[in-house]
Order: C-alpha cells, then sequence, then structure tokens
C-alpha cells in the first residue's frame, strides 16, 4: 500500500510534513516546528504519531518534540552529532543508516551545511526526500555552520537522487527564492514559468511544497552553479562551481 504524506503549514514559515504508512498505520512527523500545529494535523488525517524524525537541530525544527512525545510517545530519531540539542530523542543516526515507519523504509544521508550535523530522509520507495533545512524549493538553507564546500558536497547528493523525487522542504520560502533565482538566471525559460506559477498559487495561499527534484535541477541557481550562466552572473566564468555556488550563496544572503 503506497505511503500517506500531509503538508501543512506552521509557525510563520516552517512546513510540517506527516508521513503514514497505510499498511500498518504508523506515522512520523518531519520535526516538530510547533507542538499546536503537528497536533491539528493529526486531528485533521485521524493518523497516530508514532515516530519524529529530525533534520536538525534548531529550535523552529525540535520545540514541538517534548509534548508530543509526551502526548503520543513517539519515538524521536535524529542526528548523531546533534543529539545533545534535541529533547527526547531516542536513537541517534548516521549516513547510511535506514529508519522503518511501519513498513516503509527510508535511507539517512549527511547534508552538512546548515548545520554540521544535518540529516535528510530519502524513501526512495515512495520517491520522497525529506530535505528539512538543506535544499529548499528554488533556494538552500543558510550556512550557519559548514562550509560552501560542505553544502555543495550535501546538494551534490541530494541532486544525484532521481528526477520524479518529490522535494519536502523545511520552509515556505519558495517565493522570494524564485525572485533571487530570477535575478541570478535570468535567462532560463523555465525559470521563469515556474515562477509565474508560484507566484499566482502563493496569492491563491496554496503552499508550494513539494517540487519535484528534476524541477529544482532545471530551475534552482543553486543546483546549477556548475552551469556557465550562474558562473556568469557571479563574475566567475570558467572557476569551479563551488566557488560560484559560495558566491551565489553569498549574494542571496545580501539579497
Amino acid at each position: 500500500m503506497p505511503a500517506d504524506i500531509h503538508v501543512f503549514p506552521c509557525r510563520s514559515d516552517n512546513i510540517g510534513v506527516l508521513i503514514r504508512d497505510a499498511a500498518t498505520g504508523a506515522c512520523a512527523a518531519i520535526d516538530a516546528p510547533e507542538e499546536q500545529a503537528v497536533r491539528r494535523a493529526l486531528a485533521e488525517t485521524g493518523w497516530h504519531l508514532t515516530h519524529i524524525l529530525v533534520t536538525h537541530k534548531h529550535h523552529d525544527h525540535v520545540e514541538g518534540i517534548p509534548g508530543l512525545k509526551r502526548e503520543t510517545g513517539a519515538t524521536v530519531i535524529g542526528p548523531a552529532a546533534e543529539a545533545a540539542a534535541i529533547p527526547g530523542i531516542d536513537r541517534t543516526v548516521l549516513e547510511g543508516d535506514e529508519v522503518a515507519v511501519g513498513d516503509l523504509r527510508g535511507k539517512v544521508i549527511a547534508t552538512p551545511g546548515h548545520t554540521l550535523g544535518h540529516v535528510a530522509y530519502w524513501f526512495a520507495g515512495e520517491r520522497a526526500l525529506f530535505a528539512g533545512d538543506t535544499l529548499f524549493a528554488l533556494g538552500c538553507g543558510r550556512l550557519f555552520e559548514g562550509t560552501p564546500a560542505d553544502m555543495w558536497g550535501a546538494l551534490g547528493k541530494l541532486s544525484a537522487l532521481p528526477d520524479d523525487t518529490r522535494l519536502y522542504c523545511g520552509h515556505e520560502y519558495t517565493l522570494s527564492n524564485a525572485r533571487f533565482a530570477l535575478a541570478a538566471d535570468p535567462g532560463n525559460v523555465a525559470l521563469a514559468r515556474r515562477a509565474a506559477a508560484i507566484e499566482a498559487a502563493r496569492a491563491r495561499g496554496e503552499l508550494t511544497i513539494p517540487s519535484l527534484l528534476g524541477e529544482e535541477k532545471a530551475t534552482n541557481p543553486f543546483l546549477r552553479a556548475g552551469e556557465p550562466a550562474l558562473a556568469a552572473a557571479v563574475n566567475l566564468s570558467g572557476r569551479p562551481a563551488v566557488e560560484v555556488f559560495a558566491a551565489l550563496r553569498a549574494w542571496k544572503d545580501r539579497f
């Protein structure tokens, strides 16, 4: 039986996600940005929370854990490198480890950059990637702890996944990301079409998550740092992609 995935807003701009195994009823929250929002989503769906899969330690991804764990008994799983900062953690994971939500199986991918211990969860059978704050729709996370090389390497791992992968990220930043992407890659026709669709969706109050990874590869400037057009946009034609990526990330920080 297929997985059920429910996406909902949390806080001011976080994205909450529940993934449920229809065969067993097991259900995981990806992070816990806000206790009340997750609880409302569970009530709306009628699902019972059994797991919380944590991508990283930041407060806006873990603050809902204590209350949800007390109420549901959910097992909290998160990156080993950030275990001390994740309340109620029951199991730590590293690159290559497997997590189970009922009969669903996810692989842990280490994605340092936003934080050094950040991980993503890749459910190959469901073609679902839960990327936290590493890869956003049309964007990527700020480098709070890692280097540009760390993040470029992490993005490379994620962009190697199949094009039909659905990307679930930690924030609804897509409209502002689209405006930066257009500034950095103005000749990208696919990007222009996508940006217009995003503008219309947000005007209707719709979320833009998930997106398709193939779409990100074609339009997300942070995955396209190896393309000549992006190198030219930051006056680094002929330079290594990681240098172009670093310049794009610094530009976005100022944008």
